[in-house]
């Protein structure tokens, strides 16, 4: 199968536009059509977990057990209503709790407020060993911050090489950092809002302010194609998902997920302990004799 990396990297530029978001990029169409191709998708995201679950705890072992310093840095973004909560609840989901780091950005807290904009940023980077998952990121400053003239444009214009530096950082201090954008078409972010608004238990996900946003969806989207064209780079690349189908967003980011795991070339870390000797310590072990 082709890296579904290569097909969904972002390049030196990018219109949104141009994707559809309700492509299927990378599934294997020949042998599986129609229907079945969200059934075979979704049939797959166990497997997929499988092997997600257990290149975690090789990472998470090398941190405790090598001192190794790598983690991985989920970082999604997407219009309101472009599935980051489903999707980090079925990829991250299928890892051990223990070894995840996730956080969702808000609007700065007054706290934040009195800090450069990647302070918060900084303080939310999972530990070594752990994979960490941003609901949002340092990006929503290129991104709200601009639509909303939150700052004025010479600040907002200096944070794409401030962004791009700090990715820099990063990746030289052992992250593996994915970036993805999840791609949903204008008609399906409706959708999804009705949804909000008939299902009582998803009433309080509905926020007025996302119609009012709706209002300025191309100032969006001009600030999206900026950003991922901007900060794409060879040490921390956007990929663009396109999300209007579920079970395809799914399928797609567990396997960008796994194929940067692959790239990591992790194993468990050798004991630093004679097997053999410990084996025979237990082997020649007795319960103690009861006394009276």
């Amino acid at each position: 199968m082709t890296s579904l990396r290569e097909l969904l990297r972002v390049g030196a530029s990018v219109d949104l536009k141009d994707i559809d978001p309700g492509s299927t990029p990378g599934l294997p169409g020949r042998r599986v059509t129609g229907k079945d191709q969200k059934v075979w998708a979704r049939g797959q995201l166990a497997p997929i977990g499988a092997q997600l679950a257990r290149f975690q705890e090789m990472l998470f072992a090398g941190a405790q057990a090598a001192g190794d310093r790598r983690r991985l840095l989920l970082v999604l973004q997407a219009m309101d209503c472009g599935g980051k909560d489903g999707t980090i609840k079925k990829v991250a989901g299928a890892m051990n709790p223990l070894g995840l780091h996730i956080v969702g950005f808000g609007p700065p807290t007054e706290e934040e407020r009195k800090h450069d904009f990647l302070w918060r940023i900084r303080r939310a980077l999972p530990p070594a060993g752990l994979v960490g998952v941003f609901n949002r990121s340092q990006y929503e400053d290129v991104l709200i911050a601009r639509v909303d003239s939150l700052v004025p444009e010479r600040v907002w214009r200096s944070r794409y090489w401030q962004i791009n530096g700090f990715e820099r950082e990063l990746a030289n201090d052992g992250f593996t950092l994915i970036k993805v954008m999840l791609h949903i078409s204008y008609d399906e972010q409706r959708e999804r809002l009705l949804e909000r608004l008939t299902d009582p238990t998803k009433h309080w996900k509905y926020n007025p302010a996302d119609v009012d946003a709706r209002a300025r969806w191309t100032d969006y989207q001009a600030a999206y194609n900026d950003a991922l064209s901007r900060c794409s780079t060879d040490h921390s690349p956007w990929y663009v998902v396109p999300a209007d189908r579920k079970w395809y967003r799914d399928w797609a980011v567990a396997n960008i997920v796994l194929e940067a795991f692959e790239d990591m070339d992790l194993t468990y870390p050798d004991p630093d302990f004679d097997l053999d000797a410990e084996r025979r310590r237990l082997e020649a072990d007795r319960a103690p004799a009861m006394t009276s």
